[in-house]
């Protein structure tokens, strides 16, 4: 119909056994060029209650097929966002680190003035 292989719940019924139904994940038939290889698909109703605009509907307006392509880029959409978020975060852990390091630096100078101070010979004034 739009290009593309029917992938709606009439024509994946699996056995619900199988884990991958939890998560709308299907086995499909091997189709011609696929030499045995497994292949696996997504339920375009439950697609849709997801994403409506990630399915292809038909002539009645029903989810007929996942559109992949989309599927596709919104991954690699949401992949570079939280990749964007990683680096600052490590930015941010570097940052600390230099930071911690200055305390540390810092609090064994006053550590080894305090115990310098407290080994010195003390002078009172007896008057």
């Amino acid at each position: 119909m739009h290009g593309f292989a029917r992938s709606c719940i009439k024509i994946r019924q699996t056995d619900r056994s199988d884990s991958r139904v939890e998560v709308g994940e299907v086995p499909l038939q091997a189709g011609a060029g696929s030499r045995g290889i497994p292949q696996f698909g997504l339920v375009a109703e439950q697609v849709e209650k997801v994403n409506p605009d990630l399915v292809a509907r038909d002539a009645g307006g029903k989810a007929y097929t996942v559109r992949y392509e989309a599927v596709n880029a919104m991954l690699l959409n949401e992949f570079l966002k939280e990749h964007k978020a990683f680096l600052e975060e490590q930015r941010t852990v570097e940052e600390l680190k230099k930071q911690v390091a200055a305390l540390t630096a810092g609090l064994q100078k006053v550590n080894a003035q305090l115990e310098a101070s407290k080994s010195a010979p003390q002078m009172v004034n007896n008057p």
